[in-house]
């Protein structure tokens, strides 16, 4: 399972890409995909919604089961990639690209630092 080396990756599977200024992409990973099976449905927040770190905000849904999604950082939903809402096999099929799932406009720049790197996250799978 591939894990680019420029993300971050929490223990729930989610991978975490610095965008410009203060925000970042969030998506789950090629592994998670992968157990999860085919993606059927997702369903995200609002943008303007806050998060905190390791609540849920959002589901995924898949023909094996239903997933909660959580926060990988504290913030404010800046936008959700309506893509995968209406097509959620975007997961499946691009999960490091065009199946993200929101950006978050962060607290705290410093916690995506406290973030899995890759090395980290394979050895987490690997297991």
């Amino acid at each position: 399972m591939s894990a680019p080396e420029e993300l971050r990756y929490t223990e729930e599977h989610e991978w975490v890409a610095t965008r410009s200024g203060d925000s970042v992409r969030v998506g789950i990973t090629e592994y998670a995909q992968d157990q999860l099976g085919d993606v059927v449905f997702v369903d995200l927040p609002e943008v303007g919604k806050q998060l905190g770190a390791g609540e849920p905000f959002g589901e995924v849904e898949s023909t094996k089961s239903v997933s909660e999604l959580f926060a990988p950082v504290d913030g404010e939903v800046a936008a959700v990639n309506s893509a995968v809402v209406d097509s959620p096999e975007l997961i499946n099929s691009d999960p490091y690209g065009e199946g993200w799932l929101i950006e978050i406009r962060i607290s705290d720049p410093a916690a995506v630092g406290g973030l899995l790197d890759s090395d980290a996250y394979q050895a987490l799978t690997a297991g």
